[in-house]
């Protein structure tokens, strides 16, 4: 891996405002050799310059590291991320907090295989990737994740068997999502919307937080 995505990951860290140990930013690293490695095999990704996906994918996702440890707080809870497809964001959550318990789900056979071989060959026993439809988990999760998955209102009902009592939904979206949010389910409720900007991208970027109308008055 070149130096220079070593540098820029690490200056894109320290811009994150992140403490991450070299060990942790070396796994980041090997975890982009791995998509450019597999990339032909599992048609993980569209970009090929490991700039563009240290940009669009490895620093998109660290955006959702500081968020998340703020709401977990230390908690060695469990994960979900839905739509994971080569991994993101759920994969770089895996890395940076290990104290998670991250399981990547994705309807592409090929892409929860691919999480299956970031875990082994990186020695990430906190990460799992599971082929299934989202609406077919019934184990409870703490928090469940999605990265430019589908609409609001679609990833609430698809996952919601999934949900732990007292979780979460933190939705990775482009510019505020107005309309997603007016048309979410009426016992829905959108409790955080938080700016996100990633370094070195001029774009627009926000998390939605969310849960269960039930769950509001906890």
């Amino acid at each position: 891996m070149s130096v220079n995505l070593a540098s820029g990951l690490n200056a894109g860290i320290r811009a994150l405002g992140l403490d991450l140990s070299d060990d942790r930013q070396k796994l980041l690293l090997d975890y982009v050799a791995l998509i450019q490695k597999w990339n032909k095999v599992y048609n993980l990704t569209a970009l090929r310059d490991p700039a563009d996906m240290l940009t669009h994918h490895l620093l998109d996702s660290l955006t959702a590291v500081a968020p998340l440890a703020r709401h977990t707080q230390g908690q060695a809870i469990r994960v979900l991320d839905v739509g994971s497809g080569g991994g993101l964001p759920g994969v770089v959550l895996a890395i940076c907090m290990p104290e998670l318990n991250v399981t990547c789900v994705d309807t592409v056979a090929k892409k929860a295989a691919f999480v299956q071989q970031v875990a082994v060959s990186l020695k990430l026993p906190n990460l799992r990737g599971i082929h299934a439809r989202v609406e077919s988990l019934t184990d409870p999760y703490r928090v469940i994740c999605s990265r430019a998955f589908a609409s609001l209102p679609d990833f609430v009902t698809w996952s919601r068997s999934a949900l732990a009592e007292g979780g979460v939904w933190m939705a990775m979206k482009g510019k505020h999502p107005q309309d997603e949010i007016k048309a979410l389910p009426s016992d829905v409720k959108v409790f955080h919307v938080e700016p996100l900007a990633v370094p070195g991208l001029d774009v627009e970027r926000c998390m939605v937080w969310m849960k269960p109308e039930a769950a509001c008055s906890v």
